[in-house]
C-alpha cells in the first residue's frame, strides 16, 4: 500500500467483512492519467479492467453490478476508506461478489424468535475497488483493483435473476398489488394477473411470491397484541354460544398469542365418517397479519370439499407443528386419519411422525405441481409443455418399476442431471408419485380436478385484508353447512337422471345405494370390466384386456366371505373397485357388490355412529326441516322456466313481508339457534 493509504480510515458497510481476508493484498496497481480513459454509457466495455475511469463512484457500482448479473452473481458495496480529517471525504471504495466475508454471529435473544437461516457468505475474494483522483483538475473515480475470481459456481441467466439484490418491485407493480390486496385475492393469483397483465411467463417477474408478501406485510398497520386479544375473546364467546365449539391456544413467556387453533362442532360431526383422509394445506397466509394459516380439509360423498379446522401458527418449525397436529387430534378426539397429504415441509413431515405415526403421509401434488413454472420454465424453455406432459405420465403410471426406467429415460431425454428441483423430487418420490401410494386410501383428492376443488373452497374464506378477530366467524360463514346440506339435496335429486350403461344388476345396485360421484366413479369401472378377459389360476384369477396377450392383474376373490381383491389395489386407493375385480364378479355369477365394498363415507344416507355431538330432534327441528326440503324444491322447480322464476319471486316476496309482520319470541330464538346446530 502506499504511504498515503496508510492514514486512511476504515468504514465497513458490513459488520461481518471485517474478518474477510484484506482485499489489499490482491493486484491493484496506481495508473497515471494517460493510461486510463472514463467509461461513458456510450462505451463497450464489458469488463472492469483497471485504469478504467467514472463520473462517479455510483456509475462505477452500476458498471460492475451489470457485469455482475451477466456472469451470475450480484455484488454489495464492501468498505469505504478516508482520509483522516475533517471535510477530506470518501476516497476509495470497494465492491464485492455477494458471498464474500463470513457468516456474523448473532446474539441470541430470548424474547426474539431465532430464524436460524443459512447464510450464502462464503469468503469469496471476487471485488472491484475504485479510488478517487483529481488529477485532470475533475473529481473521478479510478478502478484500482479488480480480480473475477470466485470460490462457488456461478448462477445461470434464469436463476441469477432471482438473487435479492435484482429483485426489484416498481412502484406501479406496488400500487396494483396493493390494489389486488384489498379485493382479498391470494398472493399467488396476484402473481399470475401480473405475469398476464405484462406478458411474461410463469417465474420471469422480477420478484418472487416472497417479495409480495415481504410488501403486503409493510403495508399492515394493525397493532398485533390487540389483535390477539380480540381473537381470543372472540372465540370463547363462540364457545359460550356452543359449547360444541372447540378451540386451543398457547401464549410465550411474554404472555403473547403464539399458537391458535379450532373446529366447528359440524366440522368433527363430518369428520366421523370423513376423516380417512386429510389434506393439512400450510402454504397460506394471512396477509394482514403476517401469519402462517394451516387448514385441514376432507372429501365428502358427494365429492366435495369438508372443512375440519384451521390453525395459526407464529413460526413454522417442527414445535409449532407438533403442537398443531396436537390440538387437531384433540378436537377429533383422538382419531388419527388413515393419510393425509401436506405440502413439502420437512418439519412438518418430521412433526407427522412424531404426532400420527399410525398415519400415511404424502405430499399435495397440485402444490409441486404450482412451483413447476418458477423450477422448470425458465431452464426447459420451449420443451417445458413437453416435459410436463411426461411428468404427468410417470405420476400416473401403475408400477414403480415403470416409473423407475420411465424416470430416468427423462433426465436423459431433458438432460436434468444435475437439476436440484429433479433431484429433489426423486429423493421424494415415494411421497407423491402414484405408483408408491396406489395401497393407501386417499379418497379421490390427488386427482386434479379434486385439487382445483379444494383450493377453490380454500380460497372462499381466504382474505388478504381479514382482521385477525374477524376470521374464526368469516371461516364459519365460508363453511356453512347448511349451504352443503342444500348442495347434497340438489345432488340428490339427479339421481333421477343417472342413466344405467350396462343393464348390469351389479350397476343397478349400486345405482341405489352410493351418491351420484362415487357411483359415477363405479360406473366407469364396470363399463370398462366389459373389455376384460378373466383366467381362473391355482391362487386366483388373471385378468387382462382383451387385446392383450401377456401380462394383467391378479384377482383374489374367497365368496364364501365375500372378499376380493386386485393387485392394482384400486379399491384400497380410492374405495371404489376396480374393473378387474368386477369383471371377476360378473363371471362368477355374483349380482350385488358385497356390502363391505360399498363404503359408508361413499353411500347416499351417512349417519355418524357417534351421535353425542348432535341434540334430540323435536318437533320444530322435523318442521325446520321440512321446510328447508320445500325451498329446495321450490328454487328447482322455479329455475325451469322464466315464467315460474317471475311467479316464485312474487309470491316468495309477499309471503316474506306477511312472516316479517310476525311476532318472534326468545323462545323461538333459542330453537331457531339449537337447530341450525343441529342441522349443520
Amino acid at each position: 500500500m502506499s504511504e498515503e493509504a496508510g492514514h486512511m480510515m476504515l468504514v465497513y458497510d458490513d459488520p461481518s467483512d471485517q474478518r474477510s481476508i484484506s482485499l489489499d493484498d490482491m493486484s491493484s496497481t496506481e495508473e497515471s492519467p494517460d493510461e486510463t480513459r472514463l467509461s461513458l454509457e456510450t462505451t463497450n466495455d464489458a469488463i472492469p479492467y483497471i485504469g478504467q475511469r467514472f463520473a462517479t463512484h455510483d456509475a462505477a457500482y452500476e458498471f460492475y453490478s451489470d457485469f455482475a448479473k451477466r456472469c451470475g452473481f450480484s455484488i454489495r458495496r464492501h468498505r469505504t476508506e478516508g482520509k483522516d480529517g475533517v471535510g477530506k471525504g470518501l476516497t476509495r471504495r470497494y465492491f464485492v461478489c455477494h458471498r464474500a466475508g463470513n457468516t456474523p454471529v448473532k446474539t441470541s435473544n430470548e424474547n426474539k424468535p431465532q430464524r436460524n437461516r443459512k447464510s450464502s457468505r462464503c469468503g469469496c475474494q471476487a471485488y472491484m475497488r475504485i479510488s478517487k483522483s483529481t488529477e485532470l483538475g475533475v473529481p473521478e473515480w479510478r478502478v484500482t483493483g479488480f480480480a473475477n475470481h470466485h470460490n462457488h459456481e456461478l448462477l445461470e441467466p434464469n436463476q441469477v435473476r432471482f438473487l435479492p439484490a435484482y429483485r426489484t418491485i416498481s412502484e406501479s407493480d406496488k400500487n396494483r398489488i396493493l390494489m389486488f390486496a384489498k379485493t382479498g385475492i391470494s398472493v399467488q393469483q396476484m402473481m399470475r394477473l401480473l405475469e398476464l397483465e405484462k406478458c411474461v411467463e410463469p417465474g420471469y417477474l422480477p420478484f418472487t411470491e416472497k417479495d409480495v408478501r415481504n410488501l403486503l406485510q409493510s403495508f399492515r398497520k394493525v397493532d398485533p397484541e390487540d389483535e390477539s386479544i380480540d381473537l381470543l375473546r372472540m372465540c370463547r364467546n363462540i364457545k359460550d354460544k356452543d359449547p360444541n365449539f372447540k378451540f386451543e391456544f398457547t401464549l410465550d413467556s411474554n404472555g403473547r398469542l403464539e399458537n391458535i387453533a379450532w373446529s366447528y362442532a359440524s366440522s368433527i360431526q363430518s369428520y366421523e365418517i370423513f376423516g380417512d383422509a386429510v389434506v393439512f394445506d400450510t402454504t397460506h397466509r394471512l396477509t394482514a397479519f403476517d401469519m402462517p394459516l394451516g387448514i385441514w380439509v376432507g372429501m365428502n360423498n358427494y365429492g366435495m370439499p369438508c372443512f375440519f379446522g384451521c390453525v395459526l401458527l407464529r413460526e413454522e418449525n417442527l414445535r409449532s407443528f407438533s403442537w398443531a397436529l396436537k390440538a387437531f387430534s384433540g378436537f377429533m378426539n383422538g382419531k388419527a386419519p388413515q393419510t393425509i397429504l401436506t405440502d413439502q415441509n420437512m418439519c412438518l413431515k418430521e412433526a407427522i411422525g412424531m404426532e400420527m405415526p399410525t398415519t400415511k403421509h404424502a405430499l399435495c401434488i397440485w402444490l409441486i405441481v404450482a412451483k413447476f413454472p418458477s423450477w422448470f420454465n425458465a431452464v426447459l424453455g420451449e420443451r417445458y409443455n413437453e416435459w410436463k406432459a411426461e411428468f404427468y405420465r410417470l405420476y400416473n403410471l401403475e408400477t414403480i418399476e415403470d416409473f423407475e426406467l420411465g424416470w430416468r429415460d427423462m433426465v436423459n431425454s431433458f438432460g436434468l442431471h444435475t437439476n436440484r428441483h429433479i433431484a429433489s423430487l426423486y429423493a421424494l418420490r415415494t411421497l407423491w408419485a402414484l405408483p408408491y401410494l396406489r395401497s393407501h386410501f386417499f379418497a379421490g383428492m390427488t386427482a386434479p380436478g379434486q385439487s382445483k376443488s379444494i383450493n377453490a373452497f380454500i380460497q372462499r374464506f381466504l382474505s388478504a385484508q381479514t382482521r385477525l378477530a374477524h376470521f374464526v366467524e368469516q371461516v364459519a360463514v365460508a363453511v356453512d353447512f347448511k349451504d352443503q346440506a342444500g348442495e347434497q339435496q340438489t345432488m340428490q335429486q339427479n339421481i333421477q337422471n343417472i342413466s344405467l350403461k350396462t343393464g348390469a344388476p351389479m350397476e343397478s345396485h349400486a345405482a341405489s345405494v352410493l351418491t351420484p360421484y362415487a357411483f359415477s366413479k363405479l360406473q366407469e369401472q364396470l363399463v370398462m370390466a366389459a373389455h376384460y378377459a378373466s383366467y381362473q389360476m391355482e391362487d386366483g384369477f388373471l385378468v387382462r384386456h382383451h387385446t392383450k396377450l401377456e401380462g394383467g392383474r391378479k384377482v383374489y376373490w374367497v365368496p364364501r366371505e365375500g372378499i376380493i381383491s386386485c393387485s392394482c389395489h384400486q379399491f384400497e386407493f380410492s374405495g371404489i373397485l376396480c374393473r378387474h375385480a368386477l369383471r371377476v364378479l360378473s363371471t362368477g355369477n355374483c349380482f350385488q357388490i358385497p356390502e363391505r365394498y360399498l363404503l359408508l363415507r361413499w353411500r347416499r344416507i351417512s349417519t355418524p355412529p357417534n351421535r353425542h355431538l348432535q341434540a334430540p330432534r323435536n318437533d320444530h327441528t322435523e318442521r325446520i326441516q321440512l321446510l328447508q326440503t320445500m325451498v329446495s324444491t321450490l328454487v328447482t322447480e322455479s329455475a325451469k322456466s322464466k315464467e315460474r322464476l317471475d311467479l316464485a319471486t312474487e309470491q316468495v316476496s309477499i309471503l316474506l313481508s306477511q312472516i316479517r309482520e310476525q311476532p318472534v319470541s326468545s323462545l323461538g330464538l333459542r330453537e331457531l339457534s339449537s337447530t341450525h346446530r343441529n342441522l349443520t
